[in-house]
């Protein structure tokens, strides 16, 4: 396996993002994570396809400023390394990296907050090792099994990173999916950064082919399992999805069905956000996501 790795330089003075970096070793990958604030609380921030941790600049010092805040870069993403071929990657390795993660920092009373893939990667890792985590944020995300109808906006979105592969344009295409504000230069440029040309693309390239979309894909049995756990959840969630994504904005019932203390929480949708929610909204999520730990202490 080739890894490569972006060279720092690349992430120097980017707008909102001044936090100190942290790096473990995990097999053969040098993970990148953000690690701010302190506290026996700690709310573990996890991002989707195609961002890093980035994503949750301006969530993450209001949850710092009570908190213990983490914000991994999966691999192939952000300060992480990459890996260069896109065999390389697969649903079994990020579960693996990231539950290695959580185990070496030894995180517990975790309050997880995961969107896109890291709801897919998050949600199955609290599902087998509940005993770490106290709640459970869920935002734009799913548990795909392939038995399920998948919306046309996502197989769209599938055909298309298939079709460009590693000339996507990552900040661009995050920048299309901003509903509110017409994102700036600098914040597409951030979101570009970890990728110095198109070899580093590999694992922005093959993520949207890795969903499970048939029951036999690898991840869909892990699915299954983990929603027939969390089937079982007795600890708070909170579920808020955005009402301006078309990709995965239906499946806000599906997980207020599919928790038995979803219902508890009271029902809240980010309004005017698209997809990526945290982008557009995160001092407005951020708030609520102390609220909800607030509320819900034993």
């Amino acid at each position: 396996m080739t890894v490569l790795r972006t060279p720092e330089e690349r992430f120097e003075n980017l707008a909102d993002y001044g936090f100190a970096p942290h790096y473990m070793q995990i097999g053969d990958t040098r993970m990148h994570y953000v690690d701010e604030g302190a506290g026996d609380d700690t709310v573990l921030c996890l991002h989707g396809e195609p961002t890093w941790s980035y994503l949750y600049r301006h969530m993450i010092p209001p949850l710092a400023a009570r908190y213990r805040v983490l914000a991994p870069d999966m691999v192939g993403f952000g300060k992480s390394d990459k890996y260069a071929a896109e065999g390389d990657y697969s649903y079994q390795m990020h579960y693996d990296k990231l539950l290695a993660l959580v185990e070496a920092l030894d995180l517990r009373h975790i309050t997880l907050v995961c969107q896109d893939w890291g709801g897919l990667l998050g949600l199955a890792i609290a599902a087998n090792e509940g005993a770490r985590f106290a709640r459970l944020v869920v935002l734009n995300t799913f548990l795909p099994t392939g038995e399920e109808k998948i919306s046309d906006a996502f197989l769209q979105w599938r055909v298309f990173s298939q079709k460009v592969g590693r000339r996507m344009q990552v900040g661009r295409l995050i920048a299309q999916t901003i509903t509110s504000y017409e994102l700036g230069t600098d914040i597409i440029a951030a979101y570009d950064a970890p990728y110095p040309d198109d070899k580093y693309k590999a694992g922005a390239a093959i993520f949207p082919s890795l969903v499970p979309i048939s029951p036999g894909m690898p991840g869909a049995a892990e699915m299954r399992a983990a929603r027939e756990k969390l089937a079982h959840w007795t600890k708070p969630v909170q579920v808020m999805f955005s009402d301006g994504d078309p990709i995965l904005g239906g499946a806000a019932k599906f997980f207020r069905r599919l928790f038995p203390t979803a219902a508890d929480q009271p029902e809240i949708t980010i309004r005017g956000a698209g997809h990526f929610l945290q982008e557009e909204k995160g001092a407005e999520i951020a708030a609520e996501v102390i609220a909800f730990i607030e509320r819900t202490r034993r």
